[in-house]
């Protein structure tokens, strides 16, 4: 009996990490089991990682409705019963939780890495919309870290096309990466990433954490949690934004979710959402309640207005977040960052087989299966029955040697047949037998497929090149992320069709 109760008790879990590998967690290796605290689990994962600024990070975990969640690290495994359910084994994804307003400042090299592979898997996800100019900059920057200076002998034309940067990349955004890449010569790693952070958080979307909710009418908004506040979206616009020293209370109730804001007159106003359920309700809540926290100024250090707020200050709920706020991370000065010892290890990214080209045809040159031979070898003597069915190569008019026609003279006195030969300087009798006829049928060639009117192909090879590994498209870039968001995979795209909230009287 007691042998089948250590079955129950054995623990595997799969962490995914944010430059591709997994770390396994499991009873026999690391001792975790149900009853074990998500602090623990957390610091088996930042140790594996080597992190030391951890405040920054979390791991997330999807329910069956594909609702996802933080580990609370204040609870035991077994209290997470969306996760228990999912498994055995279970997923758990290792990401960023506070997106730093100024990641360049970071103290460690291996904490702006981690957060340059964050910021790039949600390009390549589309969870960050990117302008094509910037993008390129962007992408051109991160092969720069990833292969260093341009190197024309080994960096062929197409090498770009192995890497992947957004979801439908396209071979004009290759060029212009590949043209914007010869010019980071000079730059390591550490600093490419660094440049990489400087222009990410000048983005719109950098560090939006978005959900779904409902105003009046049943009209639909995304609400998004920022490090400055939360923004609200309707179709793809922003339409509010309150910053956190301005919120004063957060409440929820069933799947009603409440936003109080004070306003530039020192006047309250509350902001009514519907949530699509009380668990998207409460995750909501729970992750509003967070981002206050980290990223609300500290009393002694705030304006006038944040002094008046001070009374107004509690949110509704026994929930508290219990880590260090972005504030105290910047003036900790115990920890001793940056460490002087630390190496940081760099991950290859995925690649890809490299995009074909189809090559220039010039009509001059000679087919491959033509036979060139030396001037000064007969093959008809070799062959003196064949004397009668022969090939004249004649030598051209002085000047610039030109190709010439050549007429086969078939022994039962049938025409001509021109054939295209270059000129030679003399007369060979070459069997008609030994000669290589050229094949008439189509040339087999490869090409891209190229979208035409209607969606058919533009060119009369309609062959579509099948692609052999799929854009990967989720934040762990792993087949299995895609269930993480309850967002669709162009989720900027196509989920902004929400609409306005109803304020309170």
């Amino acid at each position: 009996m007691s042998c089948f109760c250590s079955v129950q008790e054995e623990f595997y879990c799969e962490v995914l990490l944010l430059d591709e590998t997994k770390l396994t967690l499991t009873t026999q290796q690391q001792g975790i089991k149900k009853s074990t605290k998500g602090s623990v689990v957390l610091d088996f994962v930042f140790n594996h990682v080597n992190l030391a600024e951890t405040d920054y990070f979390g791991l997330r975990y999807c329910d069956c409705s594909h609702q996802t969640y933080w580990l609370d690290a204040t609870k035991t495994l077994a209290e997470h019963k969306d996760l228990i359910a999912t498994g055995p084994p279970y997923t758990l994804y290792f990401g960023v939780k506070f997106y730093a307003e100024d990641p360049c400042k970071l103290k460690e090299e291996i904490t702006r890495y981690q957060f340059f592979l964050q910021v790039k898997q949600d390009i390549l996800q589309g969870r960050l919309p990117c302008p094509f100019n910037i993008c390129a900059k962007l992408a051109a920057l991160a092969i720069q870290s990833e292969l260093g200076d341009y190197d024309p002998y080994k960096h062929t034309p197409g090498y770009v096309s192995e890497y992947r940067f957004v979801p439908d990349q396209k071979e004009e955004l290759e060029d212009a990466i590949e043209q914007i890449h010869k010019t980071l010569t000079g730059q390591v790693p550490a600093e490419a990433e660094s440049n990489y952070l400087a222009v990410a958080k000048t983005l719109e979307m950098y560090g939006v954490d978005l959900h779904p909710v409902f105003g009046e009418n049943q009209s639909e908004f995304f609400l998004g949690l920022t490090p400055v506040g939360v923004v609200v979206y309707k179709n793809k616009t922003q339409v509010g934004k309150y910053f956190w020293p301005r919120i004063t209370k957060v409440y929820f109730k069933d799947t009603q979710f409440e936003l109080r804001v004070m306003g530039k007159d020192c006047n309250e106003t509350s902001f009514i959402f519907e949530a699509p359920t009380k668990t998207a309700c409460k995750n909501l809540w729970k992750c509003c309640v967070e981002h206050h926290t980290f990223f609300r100024m500290p009393e002694n250090d705030s304006n006038m207005l944040t002094r008046k707020l001070s009374k107004f200050s509690s949110l509704s709920s026994k929930h508290r977040y219990s880590g260090k706020t972005a504030m105290q991370m910047g003036r900790d000065q115990s920890a001793n960052l940056p460490r002087p010892d630390l190496q940081v290890v760099r991950t290859r990214s995925k690649t890809y087989p490299k995009r074909i080209t189809q090559p220039t045809v010039d009509s001059t040159t000679p087919p491959a299966n033509e036979i060139s031979l030396p001037n000064s070898q007969t093959l008809g003597d070799a062959h003196p029955q064949g004397a009668a069915r022969t090939r004249r190569l004649t030598q051209p008019d002085a000047g610039e040697p030109k190709a010439v026609k050549t007429q086969r003279t078939d022994s039962k006195g049938e025409g001509h047949v021109p054939v295209a030969t270059p000129a030679v300087a003399v007369s060979l009798r070459i069997p008609t037998k030994s000669i290589v006829k050229r094949e008439t049928g189509p040339v087999r060639r490869t090409r891209w497929w190229t979208p035409g009117p209607n969606g058919r192909p533009c060119s009369a090879d309609r062959r579509r090149k099948p692609r052999t590994t799929p854009i990967i498209d989720d934040r762990a870039i792993a087949p299995d992320r895609e269930a993480l968001t309850c967002r669709p995979k162009n989720s900027f795209g196509n989920i902004f069709k929400r609409s306005w909230w109803t304020p309170l009287d």
